[in-house]
């Protein structure tokens, strides 16, 4: 027996398939559970790409020195004025959600604004797309957006194998957890 659950109400992150809506930009003031802190060299060439290419918006700044950016509820980067930045991009990266109607749009508009930027996009066995985007600052961002889960296909089966139940399948509600 599994210990997961469907927990979506949680998230602002909407339930796969090829219709699909990402949530508005979310403007509101909370307790960020989680943020991404990015050192950048140009703040205003950084809060360029984040916005027109990433789809951030500026949140809030302190001149010269961070820019509060935001996509989602939840999907937070601070951009902090550094002296300079790595070379080249770290191994590691940091992901955000998006719908498979953002993807194509996403790679469009960063490859305008830098044509070598963007690697994908991919098709992974946990079931989403991803994209991979070399930030200005050299920082390694992942775009993933979830696809429809087949509950007879192979990726249905992978998470199954883990211990992850397609919704509707299996255990489905939170009751027991809230």
């Amino acid at each position: 027996m599994s210990d997961y659950y469907n927990a979506f109400e949680m998230s602002p992150v909407p339930s796969p398939g090829p219709d699909a809506m990402p949530p508005e930009l979310f403007r509101g003031i909370y307790g960020m559970p989680a943020f991404v802190t990015i050192p950048t060299a140009d703040l205003a060439a950084s809060v360029d790409f984040w916005t027109r290419g990433l789809g951030f918006f500026e949140l809030f700044g302190i001149p010269g020195t961070l820019v509060h950016l935001r996509r989602w509820a939840f999907q937070d980067v601070l951009l902090l004025k550094a002296e300079s930045v790595p070379e080249q991009a770290p191994a590691a990266s940091v992901g955000f959600a998006c719908v498979l109607g953002q993807v194509d749009s996403l790679v469009e508009d960063c490859r305008a604004l830098r044509p070598d930027s963007v690697e994908g996009p991919r098709d992974t066995p946990w079931n989403t797309r991803d994209v991979e985007v070399i930030t200005p600052e050299n920082a390694r961002i992942v775009f993933t957006a979830a696809k429809h889960l087949d509950p007879a296909g192979q990726e249905a089966r992978n998470l199954a194998a883990i211990g992850i139940t397609a919704p509707g399948t299996g255990r489905g509600d939170n009751e027991e957890h809230a």
